[in-house]
């Protein structure tokens, strides 16, 4: 697990492949990111299914609640198969550019 922070976003990329263990680390540790804007980087695993996607929603949920941003960069998937209640992208750069918009959105009220 390698974590990388920027601002107000921290974005944590697995290392092993192994998206199960990934996510028990991220959520033994998620008390110390929930003040930030996450981002979760699951490009380099091209077995990562729309099922071990689905694991994250509970941390995407409590994001949410929280007023911020958790975006998954995931390569080699069906983006309509995803549920709309995660923002899956296959990039950082477009994972950066949804938490600018959900920032200016938060700014305005929405």
């Amino acid at each position: 697990m390698k974590v990388d922070q920027k601002g107000h976003t921290v974005t944590i990329k697995d290392t092993q492949g192994d998206v199960n263990a990934f996510l028990e680390k991220v959520t033994q540790q998620f008390k110390t990111f929930e003040k930030q804007n996450i981002i979760i980087d699951l490009s380099s695993d091209s077995n990562i299914s729309e099922n071990d996607l689905k694991a994250f929603l509970p941390l995407s949920k409590v994001q949410k609640k929280a007023k911020k941003s958790f975006v998954i960069v995931a390569t080699d998937l069906d983006f309509n198969a995803i549920s709309d209640k995660l923002a899956v992208v296959p990039s950082l750069l477009e994972a950066h550019d949804i938490i600018e918009m959900e920032e200016i959105e938060r700014d305005l009220g929405f």
